[in-house]
């Protein structure tokens, strides 16, 4: 069925406190849409701003019909612009006359500032290229996009390459590896120093929008086989078997990459899991879903290498991540298990991890 879907907020991806986004009291923002298309035309904006005394909306709308905003018991601003043609228009809030940028806003990842400071990420090699892909969801119904980094000399080259499908977290999109997890510079300098194998590192935005938000996990499980997958071996220069797939994921994107890797083992060689487990605070409920116990057997026989990892205990996943561990271990399931650094659920934690992950694939 066609959806349209905006962005979740699911903050486990996140460096920041609001990180522990399973592990505190749900608010109404969780699940919020901040825009809504209504069966009449008119177009519904949401704001999850329970503290503010004011709140409008600015940009390229009808400035003959201002939109009013009320805010309803569960600190929700509700208002409704009409007259709106069909087009593109950028738009803001103003919260107490503060103008802030929509952060539920599906690129809204994107807006965020980063500083660098001196972890020597861009180093004088030999770049690949970075891309934007769009490409048809059958799961979704929609349009999707990925970026794709290709390594230094790809387009010359007549090699077919492995391929690792590396996931972000939740809240984030399909450019935050990219982005603040300086995944392109990462592999650029790895690639240069002869560290890893020339390989295409496809990251797909794992981020959907639904009213639960462990909902996502198995939509994007079945986006990545349905459609994923095959765009990417369809357009891309791939060894399109299993010995030459991998998949990693970290936080909510470590629990699609357990959903996708485990229910379709026959996929990939190498599966690495960062700083996550199975479903948070629903592990039983999880296992016996997937029946843990019956797909062990198949999992040992067709994972070449089975990883997962943690930024040490003050990893905000850390316990659910040990807890998981235990249920592996009673199932027979054959992993291994690191801490690249002591950063906690952190993009520091990630990077190093990324860092490890790559050079141990496809040798």
């Amino acid at each position: 069925m066609k959806r349209s879907f905006l962005l979740l907020a699911a903050l486990l991806g996140c460096a920041l406190p609001l990180s522990a986004q399973w592990f505190r009291q749900p608010t109404p923002n969780d699940t919020l849409q901040s825009v809504r298309m209504l069966p009449d035309g008119k177009v519904l904006f949401q704001l999850y701003a329970p503290e503010a005394k004011t709140v409008a909306v600015t940009g390229d709308l009808p400035w003959d019909k201002p939109v009013k905003f009320e805010k309803n018991a569960d600190g929700v601003w509700q208002g409704l612009c009409d007259g709106l043609a069909d087009g593109c228009f950028r738009y803001s809030f103003l919260v107490d006359g503060v103008r802030v940028q929509d952060p539920k806003a599906p690129l809204s990842a994107e807006q965020a500032s980063v500083l660098t400071k001196g972890e020597g990420y861009v180093k004088d090699v030999p770049h690949g290229a970075m891309s934007q892909r769009w490409y048809w969801s059958s799961t979704l119904g929609c349009l999707r996009r990925m970026h794709v980094w290709t390594p230094a000399g790809y387009e010359k080259s007549a090699e077919a390459l492995p391929v690792l499908y590396l996931i972000h977290g939740g809240g984030d999109n399909d450019a935050s590896w990219p982005g603040v997890g300086a995944a392109g510079w990462i592999l650029d300098n790895l690639l240069a120093e002869g560290k890893m194998v020339p390989m295409i590192v496809v990251m797909p935005n794992g981020t959907i929008a639904t009213d639960d938000m462990m909902g996502e996990v198995p939509l994007f499980g079945e986006d990545m086989v349905e459609s994923i997958i095959p765009f990417v071996e369809a357009n891309y220069r791939v060894v399109a078997d299993q010995d030459h797939r991998a998949m990693a994921g970290l936080s909510m994107g470590g629990m699609e990459t357990i959903e996708t890797a485990f229910l379709h083992p026959e996929l990939f060689s190498h599966v690495w899991v960062l700083s996550s487990s199975f479903s948070p605070g629903r592990q039983k409920e999880y296992i016996d879903r997937i029946k843990l116990n019956d797909i062990a057997p198949a999992l040992n026989r067709n994972f070449k290498a089975l990883y997962f990892t943690q930024g040490g205990p003050a990893d905000i996943a850390y316990k659910n991540c040990q807890e998981a561990l235990g249920y592996l271990k009673e199932a027979g399931v054959n992993y291994k298990y690191l801490e690249n650094a002591q950063a906690g659920h952190s993009w520091t934690t990630w990077r190093a991890d990324l860092q490890v992950l790559a050079p141990m694939l496809f040798r």
